[in-house]
């Protein structure tokens, strides 16, 4: 914002005097903030730094102690400069001790060989001070209503950080604090170099404050947050020391990266509010309110026309026992609903995303009337389980599908068919992208009924007798008989699957016909006692625990006695 001392130099005013730097060339680069004529040498108590002092030396000590005290005091308190005029005390040349002090301390030193009016000095620098404020006021202006620009506009960080790279014609990058890059703009320059070594360069660079400027590594460095809640650092790689505008476009650039966050944050979490309850009158027992669709269509998913595909993502976990590990659930759980909604803007499927419950995340897709379902639902499965990597627990998920209808009313029915097919899915050792009735099979009957009390007793009948054994003989015949019928009867494949000999194996599977009072070789029992295991592996589950856990679900026999 101030000129240096070289500026001012070059005004016409100053030029008319003759000016010849005669010692501290090196500080011709210091900011002039102010010129000020004083011929008294105590003057340096009553400067505040930055000050051009313009003297004739009249009133200057005679000694040279004295002369280079003058010159340390001035040094001290970060004047600008000493501007001597060569008319009235000296005539050709200012004295050896003042022009050796000057050029210890670094001051420039100016002498000035014609007869000068300070005074049009002094009005010449303000003028020129004034204008460069002016000047950084009205960029800083114009600045601010670029990047407010932006923000209404929903500018995504990506064209945040081109605005910057324009304004400052300097390469920016947007980092974590974990020196994770974001996004970036080479302005220009070779990416590759930018980012090479980024994280390493980064962490040994700490400016003070929230906005400093790192000279060794070249770096402007201002920290984006708001509410508290610093995330992240912009950095303007930046050779020379910054001027003032380019301090306040990356300010507002922070400024508007953190907005946007916050924005970003807070509309996506009023979207999953909305979708919720518009999800949750949806599935609700009872009549649902007539303007659903209308409601819907509002939030950019129209029903009308369209055909209604019922999606449940949820973590493949077991079911929480406990109030903190239920509570560890429901925020996996709002996360995921997060990632899903991320994932269907990605797959470019129209939906309503929302949690109704605390186990699963529910997605209502409207998709046109034509054209084939399979591409649709694998891209926004390879999106759901992509988004659900990228969160904070990173846990894997089960996408179960619900059977397409026609017509709103019935969306409920394929919401809760695509939730119990997840349910179902997520206990079983098959995966895939995502799980439609037909691939949960006779697991997803069973668990659909698990809760009914018909087949509790048919599993007591069936396995009563192994299961009242309890502890560890009566859990490896558990694992004996279900090594079985996963192997269709074949004695020697099930021996081996159980680490047992053949003999050893028939001794056992001899000691379970006798304790159930059936036999294994009949088609019939083996069945029975197939579906008797799946379904208490699957009750099992649900409570929290199992009776032991298959690699595959039973299957029926195959008569291979091996």
């Amino acid at each position: 914002m101030y000129p240096t001392v070289a500026e001012v130099l070059a005004l016409p005013v100053v030029r008319r005097g003759a000016p010849r730097v005669v010692a501290g060339s090196a500080g011709l680069g210091n900011r002039v903030r102010w010129a000020h004529a004083a011929e008294v040498a105590d003057i340096a108590h009553l400067l505040r730094g930055g000050e051009l002092v313009l003297t004739t030396g009249i009133a200057l000590p005679d000694d040279e102690a004295g002369l280079d005290r003058y010159v340390a005091d001035l040094a001290r308190v970060g004047a600008a400069g000493l501007v001597v005029e060569l008319v009235r005390r000296w005539r050709s040349t200012p004295p050896p001790a003042l022009l050796a002090s000057a050029e210890r301390h670094g001051l420039p030193l100016v002498a000035l060989d014609r007869e000068t009016r300070f005074v049009s000095v002094t009005e010449a620098v303000t003028e020129l001070v004034l204008d460069r404020q002016v000047a950084e006021l009205r960029a800083a202006e114009q600045v601010h209503e670029i990047f407010t620009a932006l923000t209404v506009s929903g500018a995504g960080p990506a064209e945040i950080l081109r605005e910057v790279a324009r304004l400052a014609g300097l390469p920016v990058v947007l980092e974590t604090f974990n020196h994770h890059v974001l996004a970036y703009d080479a302005a220009g320059a070779d990416p590759a170099g930018l980012l090479a070594d980024w994280a390493e360069r980064s962490r040994v660079v700490r400016p003070a404050g929230r906005t400093g400027y790192d000279r060794a590594a070249g770096w402007l460095v201002t920290v984006v947050g708001a509410r508290g809640d610093d995330w992240g650092r912009l950095v303007l790689v930046s050779p020379d020391d910054p001027p003032h505008r380019h301090v306040v476009v990356a300010e507002r650039a922070a400024s508007a990266l953190a907005l946007h966050r916050l924005v970003t944050r807070d509309r996506d979490t009023l979207e999953r509010q909305a979708h919720r309850a518009l999800l949750a009158e949806l599935v609700a027992d009872g009549p649902r309110p007539a303007d659903l669709p209308t409601r819907a269509a509002a939030l950019g998913v129209p029903w009308e026309g369209r055909r209604l595909v019922g999606v449940a993502v949820r973590p493949r976990s077991t079911v929480p026992t406990t109030p903190a590990a239920a509570l560890a659930t429901q925020e996996v759980v709002r996360d995921l609903a997060e990632a899903t909604a991320l994932a269907a803007r990605r797959a470019k499927a129209p939906a309503l995303v929302g949690v109704v419950d605390d186990n699963s995340v529910h997605v209502l897709l409207a998709l046109p009337q034509r054209g084939d379902l399979e591409p649709v639902l694998e891209r926004l499965a390879q999106e759901v389980h992509r988004a659900a990597a990228g969160t904070p627990r990173a846990l894997p998920v089960v996408v179960g599908v619900g059977t397409a209808v026609g017509s709103w009313p019935d969306a409920r029915r394929s919401l809760g068919e695509a939730a119990h097919v997840a349910d179902a899915a997520s206990r079983s050792p098959r995966t895939r992208p995502y799980h439609r009735l037909d691939d949960v099979r006779l697991r997803g009957l069973l668990h659909l009924l698990r809760d009914d009390e018909r087949v509790t007793a048919f599993v007591e009948r069936e396995l009563g007798p192994l299961l009242a054994r309890g502890g560890s003989q009566g859990a490896r015949w558990i694992d004996v008989l279900r090594a079985y019928c996963e192997h269709g009867g074949n004695k020697s494949a099930a021996a081996a699957a159980v680490h047992l000999s053949r003999t050893a194996y028939y001794q056992q599977l001899d000691r379970i016909e006798q304790v159930l009072g059936v036999s294994l070789d009949d088609p019939e029992s083996m069945l029975s006692l197939s579906v008797a295991l799946l379904a208490a592996e699957v009750a099992g589950a649900a409570a929290g625990g199992a009776v032991g856990g298959a690699a595959e679900p039973p299957c029926a026999p195959h008569h291979q006695n091996g």
